[in-house]
């Protein structure tokens, strides 16, 4: 089966060809454009909706038309357009399911309608057929969960923010360092000439029951402390340090969120053996190193996807897309793009990081 995915929910503009060919990745990835726009925003400090959909409806019809070239094949080649649903800013998923519907149409395609964060959940599953069931920490700048991936569309939320997201608290953080957008690369690598144990910052929900997490503290006594440096601009050790504190705190509670998860995640799952990473803070090397350690001792495997695969690309939205085809599922052209999406619509509302139906 050969999938065409639009990936439109945010601030990138991306496209990708998949089939469901043999590994390795390089022959199941037909062809992929990303187009990010960093620039666009950055002078905002952060993604502009109106400006996202109005980029994404200038570039999209392109950014289809190149990925096709890439492939190498015709629309009449393709089994399925699939285009991501929800959740994310309106207007960009209005111009990606749009666009996928029109191709859809002119093409006689089955349309199918990709929960974002499913793209990010089976992402592992196209780099490395990672077998149903496996827990799945997805962590990135709107959403930070614990899920149980048991299918296709088959989800259960072990644990979710309770406040801000991690990628959020990064953004922040980084914000209020000058370090501009995005913020997560640059705390990383602050972070590496960093010393962890100068700042004293919080660990929320350590040592607490069950595996939600919290970071609004911990952004908050990033403040603190640079509120308690001498005045005028921040020193270069400052900031090093600073990153380093931030990001040691971080690695402390998620490596003790998921002490809990995984006992959670087993108790319903014992044939279950891996532990996957996914979303844009899975791209950040030294907290995939604290969940490999973890991994390591429960005895489970570890994987992550490539860097590249780990923030929003069409690849992901077209290999969810193609499961779902597999699986006999395809959206009617008048399906109505979501803003909010649960995985697991039976866990409890939760009103932070997007889960909330």
């Amino acid at each position: 089966m050969i999938v065409l995915g639009l990936e439109t929910s945010c601030d990138e503009t991306a496209a990708a060809v998949v089939s469901d060919d043999p590994l390795p990745l390089a022959r199941r990835i037909k062809g992929e454009v990303v187009l990010s726009q960093l620039d666009e925003h950055r002078v905002y400090g952060g993604v502009v909706p109106e400006v996202a959909a109005r980029a994404h409806l200038q570039h999209a019809d392109r950014i289809v038309a190149e990925t096709m070239e890439k492939a190498g094949l015709s629309f009449s080649q393709l089994d399925a357009v699939a285009a991501t649903g929800g959740p994310g800013l309106i207007g960009g998923v209005m111009v990606g399911v749009m666009t996928a519907k029109a191709i859809a149409a002119v093409h006689n395609l089955p349309f199918i309608a990709v929960n974002h964060l499913e793209g990010h959940a089976l992402t592992a599953r196209l780099t490395h057929d990672v077998a149903y069931p496996y827990l799945l920490l997805l962590v990135s700048g709107g959403h930070c969960q614990f899920l149980s991936v048991e299918g296709v569309g088959r989800f259960k939320r072990l644990g979710t923010t309770i406040d801000d997201a991690l990628g959020e608290a990064f953004d922040k953080s980084a914000k209020m360092m000058g370090l501009g957008y995005p913020g997560g690369p640059a705390v990383e690598a602050h972070a590496r000439s960093g010393e962890p144990s100068r700042f004293s910052l919080p660990r929320p929900m350590r040592k607490r029951p069950g595996c939600d997490f919290s970071f609004s503290g911990l952004k908050t006594a990033v403040r603190h402390a640079i509120e308690g440096l001498p005045e005028g601009p921040l020193q270069e050790n400052d900031i090093n340090d600073l990153c380093a504190s931030f990001q040691a705190a971080a690695g402390d509670v998620i490596a003790d969120r998921l002490d809990n998860a995984m006992e959670m995640f087993k108790a319903d799952h014992p044939e279950g053996t891996t532990l996957v990473v996914a979303g844009g803070v899975a791209a950040n090397e030294y907290l995939r190193g604290r969940l490999m350690a973890e991994a390591e001792i429960h005895n489970m495997a570890f994987v992550a996807p490539p860097l590249h695969l780990c923030t929003d690309n069409g690849a992901m939205i077209a290999w969810a897309g193609l499961e779902h085809l597999k699986a006999g599922n395809t959206d009617a052209l008048t399906f109505k793009p979501r803003p909010r999406w649960p995985l697991d619509p039976d866990a409890p509302k939760a009103a932070f990081a997007g889960v909330k139906a």
